[in-house]
């Protein structure tokens, strides 16, 4: 069963390490070519995302870097389909896998529009507002929950719906979800869980995740350790996982549900889960809960339909 992954960080693995790492051979990326083939990844979205200790100056320069290092390296490979636009996903062929571009916060861009234009004429298909922290667009998911989009930040989702970016909330504060809401013409969320099964600010409370899919938009379910279960450091299982599948189901409608791994971005791993390759265990630990044909829509139906409706 092939699948799409809605977040990965390894366009931060391929920048910041002190050795050079090679996407084709690197097992050790979670999300390297090597893993995504075990996977029969359809699609991956690879983000830029600039790490917060990098000084402000230099944060443009670092999402261009990464934008060169997802050419020269992803896209390298010939089975690597760059996709710019989301009829794409229709025409890969077997073998064949797409790359896709989002930017994780918006911190890269300062107060400039023609930078996030830059970005966008890049190949970028989604963006989230903010990380976790303020910038001149909006709060992150820890900073006060009261705070909300800027005027700038107005104007930069007025940008993103103009050329058809899907805004990602995954990363938003409170306020700034429900500012950015009724105003983003197209909306997911690509790595949250149920707020409701584990008590984390990155997760979606049960009125967020309704509000959200009313609106049009998508939850793709996170596999970081901390936020499927409160004590996120002890073993967590496939089980546990699948309890904020099985609750969002539930909640707003499978047909809403998708994945987004976050792997290269999280220090720990679900046991039996530990990259992307992995993948076909989950699938079949949520047989306990959904039929063949809603596994496939989890896995990569779900989003394809999303999309092909823009």
């Amino acid at each position: 069963m092939r699948i799409i992954d809605l977040h990965c960080d390894v366009l931060y693995q391929l920048s910041s390490r002190e050795q050079p790492t090679d996407f084709r051979t690197d097992d050790t990326l979670q999300c390297g070519f090597v893993n995504l083939q075990k996977a029969q990844a359809k699609a991956q979205v690879f983000a830029i995302f600039i790490d917060e200790v990098i000084p402000v100056k230099e944060r443009y320069m670092e999402a261009l870097r990464q934008i060169e290092l997802f050419q020269a390296q992803v896209l390298a490979q010939p089975e690597m389909v760059h996709i710019t636009e989301w009829q794409q996903l229709s025409t890969l062929e077997d073998g064949q896998i797409g790359a896709i571009l989002s930017l994780e916060g918006c911190d890269a861009i300062g107060a400039d529009l023609h930078k996030l234009k830059t970005l966008l004429n890049a190949g970028v298909k989604l963006v989230g507002l903010t990380w976790n922290y303020e910038n001149a667009v909006a709060f992150g998911a820890q900073e006060d929950p009261t705070k909300g989009l800027t005027d700038f930040g107005k104007e930069v989702v007025a940008c993103l719906n103009d050329y058809d970016i899907i805004i990602d909330v995954s990363h938003l504060n409170m306020q700034g979800f429900w500012d950015v809401l009724p105003l983003a013409k197209h909306v997911i969320a690509s790595h949250s869980n149920a707020r409701t099964v584990c008590e984390h600010v990155r997760n979606l409370t049960d009125e967020q995740a309704t509000a959200l899919v009313e609106h049009g938009g998508h939850i793709h379910v996170v596999y970081n350790p901390p936020f499927i279960v409160e004590d996120g450091l002890a073993d967590v299982t496939l089980d546990d996982l699948v309890k904020h599948f099985r609750y969002l189901a539930d909640l707003v409608g499978v047909e809403h549900l998708g994945l987004g791994s976050d792997f290269d971005g999280i220090e720990h791993t679900v046991n039996n889960l530990h990259h992307i390759g992995d993948t076909p265990q989950l699938l079949t630990a949520l047989a306990q809960a959904f039929t063949a044909e809603e596994i496939e829509g989890i896995a990569a139906g779900n989003f394809e339909r999303y999309v092909q409706a823009f």
